[in-house]
């Protein structure tokens, strides 16, 4: 297919939908290696002989190595380009998810081989608007950031749902090692159809050195404003992921009621990936997109925090995840956007990092029960974060990129 955009004609190939898949299979199942002792933490406790702290530890492992590999893997992203940098992170997914399949009732090797995993996490993370740069038309960019999103929201839902049920079955070593089976074909699957750009541009690709990148970003106003949006984002959804348990026990729920309202607020998030992206590109607006779904966001956080009862707060998780992590996506193609022309991997690794420091917020929301006995304050300060982001995104200036970018009339895929 042909486009045309102002005087010079770009051509866009079917093939780059055979690229997407293969590379959210890959983000897809780092989430799943990611999240999956979690839903099994007292079995796997036992299992493997020690405490339920430790087993946490594992997916914290996967935060503490993004924070210190974000950057340095954007560089290899931009540097490297899309395929030999992603081709890295599959490897180190198939080989170490397939060794901690094998090695499943070994402490030390687990931690060892997770430690493993965890380092190819970034090179998909930070790569997702390399991706829809180098192979989608600029219309397409957030829509194509969104179904990246969706991918990684739907490989934590399976790694939640599918475990317990795998470990009832199974054990504990061939749920992992089944895992680490679909890790090595999800690695096989980028190495063989991959491909690092289209036979011609996609558009828009001229870029800034990585390190000019890194300068350019660091001067932007508008970025330190997203920045902000980015941290509360990440903090209200990896918080209410995080300590939903112990959010609903005091309104009488149990664990499986839990799991249910967790899961809710997953697929709000994925719901919202699909609208609020596709919905900035048909608009060809990314502000005025981002600040009316932070404002929508406020009214559910707060009913979040006094409804009670199963049905109410299953809407309202719903709701929160629709208008909190639906944003997720279309922050990222706005911070590539606006920081034209650095790097998109480099602009990209900046921002994940900013989520993944988000752990504070989680940490102080669980500091915040303890003391007050309730998530109530932790939930409206949320609230007020959120409505100030919306007002920092008014101050902020439109992406020029989607705001130049012409409709295509009669084109398909």
């Amino acid at each position: 297919m042909t486009v045309t955009t102002g005087t010079s004609e770009i051509k866009v190939y079917g093939y780059r939908w055979v690229v997407l898949l293969a590379f959210v299979f890959g983000g897809f199942m780092t989430q799943v290696f990611w999240i999956c002792y979690a839903p099994i933490n007292k079995v796997a406790a036992e299992a493997l002989g020690v405490s339920d702290i430790a087993i946490g530890q594992l997916a914290m492992i996967f935060m503490y190595v993004f924070a210190l590999l974000s950057l340095p893997t954007s560089w290899a992203v931009d540097l490297w380009g899309f395929k030999k940098s992603v081709s890295v992170g599959a490897i180190l997914l198939g080989a170490f998810g397939l060794l901690r399949g094998i090695f499943a009732l070994n402490w030390p090797l687990t931690v060892i081989t997770t430690i493993g995993i965890a380092l190819s996490q970034p090179f998909f993370l930070n790569a997702s608007t390399k991706c829809a740069a180098t192979w989608f038309r600029l219309e397409e960019r957030a829509t194509i950031v969104g179904l990246g999103g969706v991918a990684v929201i739907l490989g934590i839902g399976v790694g939640q749902i599918a475990t317990p049920m795998m470990y009832q079955a199974w054990g504990l070593q061939t749920t992992m090692l089944i895992y680490g089976v679909v890790g090595v074909i999800s690695a096989l699957v980028f190495l063989i159809f991959a491909k690092d750009h289209p036979p011609t541009p996609a558009g828009h690709e001229e870029r800034a050195l990585v390190l000019d990148g890194f300068k350019l970003i660091f001067k932007l106003r508008d970025f330190y404003f997203l920045a902000f949006v980015a941290f509360v984002v990440n903090a209200i959804f990896n918080g209410i992921l995080t300590w939903v348990e112990v959010f609903v026990r005091p309104k009488g729920l149990d664990i499986d009621q839990a799991g249910l309202i967790g899961g809710l607020v997953l697929l709000g998030g994925i719901v919202g990936f699909l609208i609020f992206p596709s919905t900035s590109d048909r608009l060809r607006k990314r502000r005025s997109v981002l600040m009316v779904g932070s404002l929508l966001s406020v009214p559910f956080l707060v009913l979040l925090a006094y409804v009670n009862g199963f049905a109410l707060l299953g809407i309202v998780g719903f709701l929160v995840g629709l208008t909190v992590m639906g944003l997720w996506p279309l922050t990222m193609q706005y911070s590539a956007e606006i920081c034209y022309p650095a790097p998109e991997g480099t602009s990209l690794g900046v921002l994940n990092l900013v989520g993944q420091v988000s752990v504070v917020g989680v940490y102080a929301m669980g500091w915040s029960n303890e003391a007050y006995g309730s998530f109530t304050p932790s939930l409206l300060v949320c609230a007020v974060g959120m409505a100030i982001g919306a007002v920092l995104v008014f101050i902020m200036k439109e992406s020029k990129l989607i705001q130049a970018a012409k409709p295509t009339e009669g084109a398909k895929p």
